[in-house]
């Protein structure tokens, strides 16, 4: 089996410069890294997606950064990222960001020294300008991260407008909401869908929302505060699933009764929701679908490097559970 020292006696340079053209550490002439890498080739040193890389600047590698691998959003998104590379012969890297913006900025320094050639990136803080700056394609996903930036998103205002309208038809007549984090676009647009189908009504007060940070325990702590300062509301629209569960639980806690007493409709549509009891209602995403439509996007940035800005948003879907079920002092008789 062929050693870095036999690529280095037959390219005719030194062990060091062999590791700094598969690193891409430091400069080295472009004739030494040819020389390089036909010894590579011809010494079958390491496979032949390296050598190749070193001839084409691409390792067929790609990346999803994501802010919280606990939330069974994420791995369902992953999931069809990764399927889709392995279809296009790409290798596929996750790397969980905990929203901590300088882990994101050494994820991105580690995977460039690795010649990673494109990023999907979900992120609740990395700064829209450093993302656009960064000299590999990037695509955003789920959220926006700055409006030069490709992205796949959904329609998350008017599928929230949609959630509350559905509480009304279940004749709720006091609904609360839980956002998420007020930087995120997502969650902005999810609160201003909701605000869209209450701002006007008599009964509607600010108070009537509160902030669950995108993840259970908060929503469930949310919820308790809400139902707690306003026991009349009657609908609760929750800007994501997994806090959907959280207020769930927290109405569980306060013995009160879903959907009998208080209603519940979440957003995201992730596998979790079915699983409660009550099961829970949702503005469901095309999970598998914007995942997978990133990662194409990503590809053909990287293949053919004179694609535009592409933004694509879907459309999301009622999926009607047991807790929004119509409460029986509302059915006709």
């Amino acid at each position: 089996m062929a050693t870095i020292k036999d690529v280095a006696r037959l390219a005719e340079v030194s062990v060091a410069t062999v590791s700094r053209v598969l690193n891409g550490n430091g400069y080295v002439h472009k004739e030494t890294k040819d020389r390089v890498a036909k010894a590579i080739q011809q010494l079958n040193y390491r496979p032949n997606d390296v050598a190749r890389s070193l001839f084409k600047g691409r390792s067929k590698m790609i990346a999803l950064f994501v802010p919280d691998i606990m939330n069974p959003f994420f791995p369902e998104l992953a999931r069809a990222v990764e399927d889709t590379a392995k279809q296009k012969d790409y290798t596929f890297v996750l790397c969980n960001t905990d929203d901590d913006p300088e882990k994101e900025i050494a994820y991105i320094d580690a995977l460039r020294q690795k010649s990673l050639d494109g990023i999907v990136v979900v992120s609740s803080t990395m700064s829209g300008d450093y993302v656009k700056n960064v000299d590999i394609p990037v695509i955003a996903l789920d959220r926006i991260l700055h409006e030069d930036l490709s992205s796949v998103t959904v329609n998350n205002r008017e599928g929230a407008r949609q959630a509350v309208e559905h509480l009304k038809k279940q004749g709720c007549t006091r609904i609360a909401h839980i956002a998420g984090p007020e930087h995120i676009s997502n969650a902005k647009q999810r609160m201003n869908g909701y605000l869209d189908a209450v701002q006007q009504e008599d009964w509607f007060k600010f108070s009537y929302i509160e902030q669950g940070e995108y993840r259970f325990e908060s929503a469930k702590e949310a919820a308790q505060r809400l139902l707690e300062r306003h026991p009349e509301i009657d609908g609760l629209f929750v800007a994501n699933d997994l806090m959907g569960v959280g207020a769930l639980k927290g109405a569980e806690a306060m013995k009160i009764s879903v959907p009998e007493e208080l209603s519940i409709i979440a957003f995201d549509g992730i596998t979790l929701g079915e699983t409660t009891t009550p099961t829970l209602t949702t503005m469901a995403q095309p999970i598998y679908t914007i995942g997978s439509r990133a990662a194409e996007m990503l590809i053909q940035q990287i293949e053919q490097s004179d694609q535009g800005t592409q933004v694509e948003e879907f459309e999301v879907e009622l999926i009607e559970r047991e807790s929004t079920k119509r409460r029986h002092n509302n059915d006709e008789t």
